[in-house]
């Protein structure tokens, strides 16, 4: 059958498809940069900016669509499709759809897509989906399931204008227990980037907390806050912002600094940017300050020999988030991130999600002491063998953040345009409907 391919980025439904033995006779990519990646990978020059060549598009049998999720994502702004944008982007779907009434559709996109505007949203796009023709069917997926070792759950929709009563969700492969992270990385490539002596010493700074907590003090499930061990600020009741400095003068602040000799204007300097300008925190942040703070008082002997050696960092290096339940305390056998929320430390079984990444954010592998190559990367999105990839690190990052899993479509693809698997289906609704079954392995 024939597919087009809106939106295409590195094209990830393109090699889902064709794996399945279809012909790809449209694409659309605003980004000149995969554009031209795209006709060298495979061969055809995307159209750009589809709301210009929308009229263009031939017929088709399939078609394929992620749109751009940044007006959905909670790491976007959340306009949704009041995005000057972005928003409108849904609506050239629509048109393509009913012009050409393609039997079959398949739409991909974050998650939060569902739960947007109170999941508002999402009955938004049903109710036009459904109104042109389509019996629709969604689910949340991620690559893990199906042998790939990455968790990053994406929505899809498929829709068949004949109906979809023989069709079934591709059942999940795998758990995810039983993937490593190993085996989608090369030995001792030559084009890692190494990890900076900066980035070392965070590791080892953490690593020492770690090494000298008592076994018998369970590792954190919230993240750890280092900047409140010893703070005293007041964050229940009232927060910092609403005090005279004057009442202020009597707490201490990041790392447990005395805000005794603070000015006017410096003393929100002295206190954790989170804890700023805000007249109440919400309780979820009231309950990370407490168990901090908690946590601190029952270590605080081995907690406060070590504290003055994070003093300089970063207040994003001082936090961590530790994601291994009962794995051995060293960060050094963890997948680690680097993020804005802290330093993230999780079970090599997968990598973190990835997302539109910055160069700092891409997964560390630590026992190498590098991070993750733009081929291993892109192997997470099952695109290993794509010939050509973005020059420039932080575009390739970008790009397979954006991505659509190979695996996954090629599995969701399978099951609509052929059928061979069997899980019963969640119908794609008003309201999001439960996919525990689809997740199950």
């Amino acid at each position: 059958m024939r597919f087009i391919d809106l939106f295409a980025g590195l094209g990830g439904f393109h090699q889902a498809l064709e794996r399945l033995g279809h012909e790809c006779v449209f694409a659309s990519e605003l980004d000149a940069n995969l554009a031209e990646l795209y006709e060298k990978n495979f061969g055809i020059k995307p159209h750009g900016d589809i709301r210009l060549s929308w009229e263009q598009v031939p017929a088709h049998d399939i078609l394929c669509a992620g749109f751009p999720c940044q007006p959905f994502s909670k790491a976007g702004d959340q306009l949704g499709f009041a995005c000057p944008q972005w928003g409108d982007l849904f609506d050239y779907v629509i048109r393509i759809l009913e012009a050409h009434k393609p039997r079959f559709l398949m739409i991909e996109n974050v998650p939060n897509l569902m739960k947007h505007a109170g999941g508002e949203t999402w009955k938004a796009v049903c109710k036009r989906l459904e109104s042109s023709g389509y019996a629709i069917s969604s689910n949340k997926l991620s690559p893990h399931m199906f042998g790939v070792p990455q968790s990053r759950e994406r929505a899809i929709i498929v829709g068949d204008r004949e109906g979809l009563s023989d069709f079934n969700w591709p059942l999940p492969t795998h758990s995810g227990d039983e993937l490593s992270i190993t085996d989608i990385l090369d030995p001792s490539p030559d084009d890692a980037r190494p990890l900076t002596a900066n980035a070392v010493r965070y590791l080892e700074t953490w690593q020492e907390l770690l090494d000298n907590l008592p076994l018998s003090t369970a590792l954190p499930s919230f993240p750890i806050w280092a900047m409140e061990f010893g703070a005293t600020y007041p964050f229940e009741g009232q927060a910092p912002s609403t005090l005279p400095i004057e009442e202020l003068r009597q707490y201490r602040g990041i790392l447990g600094q005395p805000l005794s000799t603070a000015s006017d204007t410096d003393a929100d300097s002295m206190l954790p940017s989170y804890a700023r300008g805000e007249d109440e925190f919400p309780d979820w942040k009231k309950a990370f300050i407490r168990s901090n703070r908690s946590f601190y008082e029952q270590n605080k002997a081995v907690i406060d020999r070590w504290l003055p050696k994070i003093e300089s960092f970063a207040p994003s290096f001082q936090k961590l988030e530790w994601n291994w339940k009962g794995g051995p305390r060293n960060l050094w056998k963890a997948i680690i991130q680097f993020r804005a929320s802290g330093i993230r430390a999780k079970r090599p079984n997968f990598s973190p999600s990835l997302v539109a990444l910055t160069t700092s954010q891409v997964p560390v592998i630590p026992w190498e002491r590098r991070y993750m190559t733009m081929r291993e990367c892109a192997r997470l999105q099952s695109m290993g063998d794509l010939p050509h990839l973005p020059g420039v690190h932080g575009a390739t990052f970008k790009a397979l953040g954006n991505a659509v899993n190979v695996e996954v479509m090629t599995a969701v693809g399978l099951a609509l345009l052929v059928g061979t698997t069997s899980q019963p289906r969640a119908e794609c609704s008003g309201a999001v409907g439960d996919h525990s079954k689809a997740r199950a392995a």
